[in-house]
């Protein structure tokens, strides 16, 4: 048994840093009571964590390679703990905000490194086994996230779905440093600076124009002006990393199509499965009346779902190539949407579940097969990159989601979750058909660019790694 205590100790980490993703949606009303905020306040309270979180996650990869894994996810742990302290204390929506942010640093530290961690310290079946039990902690703490916060919500009051973090991370961090081998990295490496600042700004300065634009008119400067500095940092992230010797993601990996599918396909597998939970939480508490805990019963359906199914793909779907795995999760994630969009001005809660499951069920069936091929499409020494380039790709694709969805919602819902049943129906409706449509394209892509061969994965600047097996799929 003393072999899988370093997946405890990722499996904790893991679960801790994406049930704060969604434990917040059951949370809503209560902080927009106590703290007196707006919707696009309660939009950034989601959303300034998981965009920190997509944007450090490429360049702490980088800087986990080179300074060693362990230490790094450890580090991360400890600035986790105390951030969530800090948003448990924190007195006002931007002081709540500013400590999410500090959480997304150190969440960005440990979820760059927790696929490098299990990828060296277990092979074979047992890998198949470790990547089951992470894709089900995945699948389980981003469903789970609402009835845990409910309970915590409805009888301990908001502030302690963050301050219990603060234990966690403390036994995580003593499991870790007792049983996680150490790595030194590859101390020769340059952190890419540069790369970091422009995917950084292109990241925050697209989420912000996005919530910007479901507020205000789309010609304002305001809106347009957030989204043009996102695309000239865009650009310049590409100029940056093409000259750089040692740069933060090496574009050449995007010549490999199984790599490309497969970053795309979480961003999108994330848009669609959860980021309409914010605004499905707050439909069902301020229009339906239900309290914390009842919302995340509504949701707990999925989080069952979620959980079992990657441990049964852990032992038993290790032989089925990641190209149908993924593309079927996607495509099931798609139908849950769709399920999910039949709310009417009259409808209880109860009209959400079969979608809710039925998306559970793509999550579990995608998540551990592909974080298992994004690592095997990589040399072994590009670990760190390929895990944060993943996990960038699926807070991002939630991020944006998140500010997607919410424009689709504000636009449409007259009056907000409260304003007449038709025009929230309508608003919910459509939101969750942009969500499946976007797993839909996901799907699409993923079975045209992912290939079940076995190719040589490129090394850093486009050269081709002959002794590394791409991944099936």
């Amino acid at each position: 048994m003393r072999k899988w205590w370093p997946l405890a100790a990722v499996g904790l980490g893991a679960f801790m840093l994406l049930i704060d993703v969604t434990i917040v949606n059951v949370a809503l009303p209560d902080m927009a009571r106590e703290l007196g905020t707006s919707f696009s306040g309660l939009q950034w309270v989601v959303d300034s964590y998981a965009l920190t979180l997509a944007a450090l996650l490429l360049g702490t990869g980088t800087v986990a390679d080179r300074l060693g894994h362990r230490r790094v996810y450890a580090a991360g742990l400890a600035l986790f703990g105390a951030a969530s302290l800090g948003c448990a204390l924190a007195p006002s929506t931007q002081l709540l905000i500013a400590g999410r942010v500090l959480q997304g640093v150190g969440a960005a530290a440990m979820f760059a490194t927790t696929l490098a961690l299990l990828g060296t310290t277990y092979q074979g079946r047992d890998r198949a086994v470790a990547f089951g039990v992470w894709g089900a902690v995945n699948g389980a703490a981003a469903a789970a996230g609402p009835i845990i916060g409910g309970l915590l919500t409805e009888h301990f009051g908001w502030e302690w779905i963050f301050a219990v973090n603060v234990p966690v991370a403390v036994v995580a961090i003593l499991i870790t440093l007792r049983t996680v081998a150490p790595d030194h990295g590859s101390r020769y490496r340059r952190l890419d600076v540069p790369g970091m600042a422009t995917f950084t700004v292109a990241a925050g300065a697209l989420t912000y124009g996005l919530i910007r634009g479901g507020e205000i008119s789309w010609a304002e400067p305001q809106v347009w002006g957030p989204l043009a500095v996102a695309a000239v940092a865009l650009v310049s992230f590409v100029a940056v990393e093409r000259r750089s010797a040692e740069p933060m993601l090496d574009l050449g990996l995007f010549r490999h199509r199984t790599f490309v599918g497969l970053v795309v396909g979480g961003a999108l597998l994330s848009l669609g499965a959860w980021a309409m939970f914010p605004y499905a939480s707050l439909w069902m508490q301020n229009r339906l009346g239900l309290g914390p805990v009842a919302t995340g019963l509504v949701i707990m359906p999925m989080s069952l779902v979620s959980f079992v199914v990657p441990l049964v793909m852990g032992r038993f779907g290790h032989a089925v190539a990641p190209r149908y795995s993924v593309t079927l999760g996607l495509l099931l994630i798609a139908v849950g949407s769709l399920l999910q969009a039949r709310v009417r001005s009259g409808s209880t809660a109860g009209v959400l579940i079969p979608g809710l499951i039925c998306i559970g069920l793509g999550a579990g069936l995608s998540l551990p097969p592909l974080s298992s091929a994004v690592l095997a499409a990589v040399p072994r020494e590009r670990a760190g990159m390929a895990g944060g380039a993943l996990n960038s790709a699926r807070q991002l694709g939630l991020a944006i989601g998140v500010a997607v969805l919410g424009t689709v919602f504000s636009n449409l819902a007259t009056g907000g979750v409260t304003g007449p049943g038709t025009s929230v129906a309508t608003a919910l409706n459509t939101s969750y058909l942009v969500a499946g449509g976007a797993a839909v394209l996901g799907a699409g892509l993923v079975f045209a660019l992912v290939r079940t061969p076995r190719e040589p994965a490129p090394e850093p600047g486009g050269a081709r790694a002959a002794q590394v097996p791409a991944a099936r799929g």
